[in-house]
């Protein structure tokens, strides 16, 4: 399989060194001192796109990768008030689009807990909830995306919580998401709930980038050859 790296820093290194590892070609590696490499002319030469690059930039790349009749595997974050826009594009251009606020196997595992919890937990109105994430400094945006997704599949369970904050909150409609960032943090989210009697909190913590990128590739190899808009449920069959 032929890749396009599109963002080359920590992460996209982190890829290549595994799609390498595999048996895969990275083709072009674009960051900001080659983006003459993201067109039409370059990409299309590639099997699968994989993006992480910065919330400025990923809806535009996405859109090249589309014109260039190129499957593309998104993992920035901090963009998505377009990913609508982006899953009409993919759909009227016929395109393969697979998008995750991580790709990580363990965390869509942890996806999939913190949706049962929450179901469970809905009929349970004595315990409040918040959750925690810890990055490193470089990260461009809070809360995480991952912590976004847990938010939203825990809104979606609970009715007594009517939103998100990003801050420690004490209206009980809201839930609180704690944002920090310490160096070394590759990432860790914790979900707590707690009543007068008891606590019970999930955690799931990031030893190294590699867990993230592995699970990019395994998704750009699912996603090489396919039309469609999917996410790592798919991939996972989850």
């Amino acid at each position: 399989m032929k890749i396009a790296l599109i963002g080359y820093g920590k992460m996209g290194k982190a890829i290549e060194a595994i799609a390498t590892a595999k048996g895969h070609t990275v083709i072009h590696r674009i960051d900001l001192n080659n983006k003459h490499l993201l067109d039409k002319e370059h990409l299309q030469q590639a099997d699968v796109a994989i993006e992480f690059t910065t919330p400025e930039t990923a809806y535009s790349n996405i859109l090249k990768c589309f014109e260039a009749n190129v499957p593309v595997v998104c993992g920035t974050t901090g963009w998505l008030e377009k990913l609508p826009d982006v899953k009409a594009r993919c759909l009227e251009k016929h395109q393969g689009f697979l998008y995750a606020s991580n790709f990580s196997i363990g965390v869509n595992i942890f996806f999939e807990i913190n949706k049962r919890l929450a179901e469970l937990m809905s009929t349970q109105p004595q315990y409040d909830v918040k959750m925690e994430e810890i990055h490193h400094t470089q990260k461009k945006d809070a809360p995480s995306g991952t912590a976004i997704t847990l938010a939203e599949h825990i809104l979606d369970k609970l009715d007594r919580k009517a939103g998100w904050v990003n801050q420690e909150s004490s209206q009980p409609q809201e839930l609180s998401i704690i944002s920090k960032r310490e160096d070394p943090a590759p990432g860790t989210h914790s979900i707590t709930y707690t009543s007068a009697i008891d606590d019970i909190t999930i955690t799931h913590t990031a030893h190294s980038r590699e867990g993230f990128a592995a699970g990019a590739v395994i998704a750009a190899e699912w996603l090489n050859g396919k039309k469609g808009i999917f996410t790592m449920k798919d991939v996972l069959s989850l």
